[in-house]
């Protein structure tokens, strides 16, 4: 979610950028304007090392702060997206989305929106002055399925078209038409990297197959796809995908050098219960991969529980964390959009050792609601 140009492609005759772009010199250019008592002089900081500004990017505060930093210059954007999240974390909140999007329905294809007056919020727990309305771009289809939301992107389909729609520009990115037969139901989706990356590619998964569209390109590539059951959450996690469908199963997605779908053998330990109620979330915070897990009951005495992914052991295993320690997780009760950790949360006013949920009021001032690990849940519905 950035406001900085994207270079500019060109654009095949079925995909379709609908954002003004501005292109870039070949030489990495970044002047900073620094006064002195005789003169003004411009320096050159552009090439400074990735792994300096990665240290830089880690302190700072605030998502608008990262902004600024992403606009400054082409080298300072591409630091952002090579920042290894497995070494540094984030030490601010994510953005806040009040979307009120029809919830998917895992069973038939009628979750539909109606775009044309469709808007959107986001709030900033930072900097609460500086929260953001948006609308949904001119000349889109009335209708269409929400997918989920990645890399800053919501993602639309109906019937043969799909749209990507920056959350913070309102800009719309167009792919290729999808040509599928009628017992296709695509389901989900997510981004592999940010759209302005070389590498940046659109997954879209159905009940029956795998679609895979390489940002520019103007056609889509098409997997089988062996699984029993509905996707229900897609994270990257050290360069691969890890899903969990309906009845709680771990699985990994890999396209090369054949298209896969493997159950990851993974057995729970003896002090985690399995919840009933509702589905689990899948969270990378730093180097972890965590499945949270509601036990019990939303609106009385549920409570949330914690487990950490544990690949050295053999097999691997769920092995249940008292505390977060100086970390925060942020969920959405919509499956559909992403799931995100924080560490020091102290620094902008949060706390450590809890779970961030947003709140159930259209009206409340707070955008989340902050349940600390091991207590009971109140007052939190399923709407978001």
């Amino acid at each position: 979610m950035n406001d900085a140009p994207l270079p500019r492609c060109t654009p095949a005759p079925d995909c379709v950028r609908e954002v003004v772009v501005a292109e870039w010199s070949s030489k990495k250019i970044c002047h900073c304007l620094v006064s002195t008592s005789a003169s003004s002089e411009h320096r050159v900081w552009a090439d400074l090392p990735d792994n300096l500004l990665h240290l830089i990017i880690a302190l700072l505060s605030s998502f608008h702060d990262l902004l600024a930093f992403t606009g400054t210059c082409h080298s300072w954007r591409a630091a952002v997206f090579s920042f290894p999240s497995s070494i540094y974390a984030f030490v601010f909140p994510p953005l806040h989305l009040k979307a009120g999007l029809r919830r998917a329905n895992w069973h038939c294809n009628t979750s539909y929106n109606l775009l044309s007056n469709y808007k959107w919020h986001l709030c900033d727990l930072v900097r609460t002055n500086l929260s953001l309305r948006r609308s949904a771009p001119r000349n889109t289809p009335n209708y269409m399925r929400y997918l989920g939301c990645s890399y800053g992107h919501l993602i639309f389909s109906c019937v043969e078209h799909l749209l990507l729609v920056d959350v913070y520009t309102g800009t719309k990115v167009k792919p290729p038409k999808l040509h599928t037969n009628s017992d296709c139901v695509i389901d989900s989706a997510i981004l592999m990297a940010p759209l302005s990356s070389s590498n940046s590619c659109l997954l879209l998964f159905s009940n029956l197959f795998i679609f895979q569209w390489q940002v520019v390109t103007n056609s889509w590539t098409e997997y089988p796809l062996v699984s029993e059951h509905f996707l229900i959450q897609i994270v990257l996690f050290k360069g691969q995908m890890f899903a969990i469908d309906f009845p709680q199963t771990l699985k990994t997605i890999s396209l090369a050098p054949q298209p896969n779908v493997q159950e990851v053998d993974v057995v729970w330990g003896e002090d985690i219960v399995v919840g009933l109620n509702y589905d689990p979330w899948l969270v990378v915070s730093g180097d972890m991969l965590l499945m949270v897990d509601l036990v019990g009951d939303l609106i009385s005495n549920g409570t949330f529980q914690v487990s950490r992914f544990d690949s050295s052991a053999e097999p691997a295993k769920w092995t249940k964390m008292e505390k977060l320690e100086n970390w925060a997780l942020f969920i959405s009760l919509d499956r559909r959009n992403p799931t995100f950790s924080c560490m020091n949360p102290e620094r902008w006013g949060g706390k450590s050792n809890c779970i961030y949920v947003p709140s159930a009021s259209k009206d409340s001032d707070e955008p989340w609601i902050a349940v600390e690990l091991g207590q009971a849940v109140y007052s939190i519905t399923r709407s978001d």
